[in-house]
């Protein structure tokens, strides 16, 4: 394992391009802290989906809530802090429904603001790498490597269906596409911190790539600024 002085890596695209894959696997070479942004959005979804959607509630919560990323061995899990009460979160974050409004939610600006500052602070005083539509652009735009990861809708899509069937999941390659399609419609849109490539990342189009083909391109990244 190789330790750095200082690092922070930003990795920004849409849903699918393989950015927590590839952000655990360099977390885990560079002794960095994982901060999944796109799970502490999930939970928002989760628990916009709990409280029959009032947003009201959900936006207290996640005021009131610390969010910490805890490793286990090979895995890494949310702990979400709430009033004294502390639990992990990981596959109720990830099934169908919560995909299906999971940019809805992130779109309300409160709950940016929020998720924003509580990104902002894990990150001022640790090495970290992000993965999120716009840690480059806006979380962390100061960080020492930008990387942009794109690749086509089905080939998202493919990934995406593979990783439902994994968990069991029963849904159509026709379904995982078409939501792939709104969430880019939706995360391009949004009027609030859309999903945009900073100016100085490296874009890097994933599709036909193996993971390991991804990886070594990012630690030559790395590699020039270390």
């Amino acid at each position: 394992m190789k330790s750095v002085k200082k690092l922070r890596i930003a990795i920004d695209g849409p849903a699918g391009s393989g950015k927590s894959t590839i952000a655990k696997i360099l977390a885990k070479l560079y002794n960095l802290i994982y901060i999944d942004t796109g799970a502490m959005y999930r939970y928002a979804a989760y628990l916009y989906l709990k409280n029959n959607q009032d947003l009201d509630i959900v936006i207290n919560m996640l005021k009131e809530s610390e969010f910490n990323f805890v490793r286990d061995g090979e895995t890494q899990k949310l702990r979400v802090d709430f009033h004294g009460d502390s639990k992990f979160y990981d596959d109720e974050l990830r099934t169908v429904d919560v995909n299906k409004i999971v940019s809805k939610v992130a779109k309300n600006k409160d709950i940016r603001i929020i998720l924003t500052e509580k990104q902002k602070e894990i990150a001022k005083n640790n090495n970290v790498i992000m993965d999120g539509r716009d840690i480059g652009t806006v979380v962390i735009p100061e960080a020492e490597v930008k990387v942009f990861l794109s690749a086509t809708p089905e080939e998202r899509a493919k990934r995406r269906l593979k990783d439902f069937e994994s968990k069991g999941i029963k849904i159509t390659f026709d379904e995982v596409l078409e939501d792939i399609k709104k969430r880019d419609e939706e995360d391009v849109n949004r009027e609030i911190a859309p999903l945009k490539k900073a100016d100085d990342a490296y874009e890097l189009d994933t599709t036909g790539l193996s993971i390991d083909d991804v990886v070594n391109r990012i630690k030559e990244l790395i590699e020039k600024v270390y």
